[in-house]
């Protein structure tokens, strides 16, 4: 069976409104794009928190998927008006063949080689290698699939750096990849904490089925405690602002290490921490930093 894909060009103030209408109406999907997506007006919707950042693309394309006996016409008019628009937004439309999504989609994310020993395998694949540390995690909501050079960055720094048994914190922790791999590496206790609630969430599930013993958990005001290990791949921005609460979780003779900085954010963030510990960059990728450092053993 063949299925109608129907792409309509409105506006950021209607597009919600028009998705939601279609769905009302009997539209299997519809998801909303920025309609300038890969032209020189393309707009980011999501800057490093603090910036500021209107939700909605200016010239949007709402994609409704619609049976294939749908009176379009008589479908957009209808949901033009619950939408508040004065009349149908210009469309096009198109056959979409039957397909398995499922599988479509799980062909698009293959094992990911992090280092030596590290391996990063959705649920659906075998492990290439038998003998290497694998953390089964597939893509979802929360950021972090170790595809981004941050997260890779991160994951290489804990395989060099951490040593069995010490304990370990994960600052802004998303799928909790970073956390799973500690766990996998030989932490004896593992802690995350993100202000998101899916992604504490996703890695709770994520952590089961990598059978890591961690605690994750939304309030970074109510984390106690100081940790062996701390790492934090977040962005410059809250990086900075969250130096002194980053820190005040680090042992002394404890290791930092950070990502989600970009070469040229580098100085800035090395000396945001410079009052509690020194910091260097230890490794770069893509235009990517880890920056890592150890407190004093003396207080």
């Amino acid at each position: 069976m063949a299925w109608l894909s129907l792409s309509i060009r409105t506006d950021c103030q209607h597009a919600e409104r028009l998705a939601d209408a279609l769905l009302a109406a009997g539209a299997l999907a519809a998801s909303i794009e920025d309609a300038d997506a890969g032209t020189a007006d393309e707009q980011p919707q999501f800057g490093e928190p603090g910036s500021i950042s209107r939700p909605g693309w200016e010239r949007s394309l709402v994609i409704a998927l619609l049976r294939p006996d749908s009176d379009v016409r008589q479908l957009l008019r209808q949901c033009s008006a619950e939408a508040g628009l004065a009349e149908p937004p210009p469309f096009t439309q198109e056959e979409v063949a039957e397909q398995d999504w499922v599988r479509l989609t799980q062909s698009q994310f293959e094992p990911i080689r992090v280092s030596q020993r590290l391996w990063i395998v959705p649920s659906w694949h075998t492990a290439p290698d038998p003998e290497a540390i694998v953390l089964v995690l597939d893509p979802g909501m929360a950021f972090g699939t170790g595809s981004h050079p941050t997260t890779r960055l991160c994951l290489e720094w804990l395989e060099r750096s951490l040593r069995p048994g010490v304990s370990v914190l994960d600052y802004g922790c998303g799928s909790g990849v970073l956390a799973i791999a500690a766990g996998r590496l030989g932490a004896r206790e593992v802690v995350g904490v993100d202000i998101d609630p899916q992604a504490v969430l996703t890695a709770r599930g994520n952590a089961e089925a990598n059978g890591v013993s961690a605690r994750f958990q939304e309030s970074a005001a109510a984390l106690r405690g100081q940790y062996d290990v701390v790492v934090a791949n977040i962005l410059a921005n809250p990086l900075k602002v969250l130096a002194p609460a980053i820190c005040s979780h680090l042992r002394r003779g404890g290791l930092l290490a950070l990502s989600g900085i970009l070469v040229e954010q580098s100085d800035e963030l090395i000396d945001a921490y410079a009052p509690y510990l020194p910091l260097t960059v230890v490794d770069t990728r893509d235009g990517w930093v880890c920056l890592a450092g150890a407190t004093s053993q003396r207080s």
